[in-house]
């Protein structure tokens, strides 16, 4: 039975467009829906409206309903809408009034709101995770090769000497700022908007949101409740936006990656386990990986501009639009840790070709150094820079003369 049900029944194409694949998105919302509805229990229970018995029964129901989740035997219907719907159903279904009191003082507003903050939490916590995983892929890299020396490049042209230390430290660096990054996005999303129900708190009941704020594991309450139902959007394109700068990494690195393991440049070398094949040239062995690992980028760019499109020129308060953006935030947080369990995986395959790196050291690539030497004994680095210029110039004419 759904959660707003009056005197008629709502049209079937309706209902389904509405609906849409919410009811299958919700299915990785249940654990923290339930989770919440425990918190919110506890403190209805603390507040008067329920007493122990009740709490007791809730609390088995929603634990059941987490372990048939877990086994994959939690149904949520299209009828249902949402994971809210089905879950209260089954309680009531099961224990009977009591079902019908663990919406006392929320709103499928707060509850999608809670279920959501909580979601994104627990899988932010994991792309860190992932991110300190690569950061060890990468470091142990640099210890077996770190000392090699290869090209550095400006402008795709050979400029000084760099090493692989250097070069994949870059790529740990950044990833540590990243890391940064989602901290800080997880500071400002760290706030229970439980308790603010439609976006305009609840009559009568004095709920104790401090309370299941604190047994969720919230820093802090969101207090406003209109800025809480504002808040969904702005959030989720926040949690996008430090996904995008995790995804612009790897895209540089899987870049890099392909143009440095061509054979032209021979740097570095996949497994040939790593890489497919043409159907027509027998020779192919191609980086597939790395460009779909490259492409993933722009897909999450699309997915936080769909949110943010969805969010703007919306009246504040709860709109329906908002339904829409769970699913970009979801398949973003699944690109993610997808992209960096890859992209672990191809470090830890990955070669370096010493020989051909040091093979791409020629001499023009030292001419800075030139000019420092030149500088250290005393002569101004501008007449030193002309001067290396210069020798190089003649070089090539005489190479071009033979």
């Amino acid at each position: 039975m759904k959660l707003w049900k009056k005197d008629y029944n709502i049209n079937k194409e309706i209902e389904k467009f509405t609906v849409g694949n919410d009811y299958l998105l919700d299915k990785k919302l249940v654990y923290f829906d339930c989770i919440a509805s425990m918190a919110h229990a506890k403190m209805l229970n603390k507040i008067g409206v329920l007493n122990e018995d009740e709490v007791k029964k809730l609390i088995k129901g929603l634990d059941e309903i987490i372990k048939l989740d877990k086994a994959g035997k939690f149904v949520i219907k299209l009828e249902d809408e949402d994971c809210h719907t089905a879950i209260e159903n089954y309680l009531t279904e099961k224990y009977g009034d009591v079902g019908k009191k663990i919406h006392t003082g929320r709103s499928r507003n707060d509850q999608i709101l809670v279920a959501l903050r909580l979601y994104e939490k627990n899988e932010l916590n994991k792309i860190i995770d992932l991110i300190d995983n690569l950061i060890i892929s990468i470091n142990k890299k640099i210890e077996f090769d770190g000392t090699v020396k290869l090209p550095g490049y400006t402008h795709m042209q050979k400029a000084m000497p760099t090493s692989i230390k250097i070069w994949f430290g870059a790529y740990a660096d950044s990833l540590k700022d990243d890391k940064k990054i989602l901290q800080s996005i997880l500071g400002i999303i760290d706030q229970s908007p439980l308790g603010s129900a439609a976006g305009f708190g609840v009559p009568v009941f004095e709920l104790d949101k401090k309370m299941t704020a604190e047994l969720l594991n919230f820093k802090k309450v969101q207090e406003n409740p209109i800025y809480c139902q504002n808040s969904r959007g702005k959030f989720e394109a926040l949690v996008v936006d430090g996904l995008v700068q995790v995804m612009m990494d790897l895209n540089k690195t899987a870049t890099d990656l392909i143009v440095f393991s061509m054979k032209e440049f021979g740097y570095f070398e996949l497994p040939k386990e790593f890489c497919t094949g043409s159907t027509i040239m027998p020779q192919k062995k191609n980086p597939d990986v790395l460009e779909v690992l490259r492409a993933k980028y722009s897909m999450i760019l699309g997915y936080g501009l769909q949110i943010k499109s969805l969010y703007s020129n919306l009246i504040s308060g709860h709109n329906k639009d908002m339904q829409l953006t769970k699913e970009p935030l979801m398949k973003s947080i699944d690109l993610v840790k997808d992209s960096l369990k890859i992209t672990s995986l191809i470090f830890s395959g990955m070669k370096v070709n010493k020989k051909n790196c040091e093979k791409a050291l020629t001499p023009e690539i030292y001419a800075t150094e030139e000019a420092y030497k030149l500088a250290k004994k005393g002569k101004p680095f501008r007449e030193a820079y002309k001067k290396v210029a210069k020798d190089l110039q003649d070089k090539d004419k005489s190479k071009i003369g033979r």
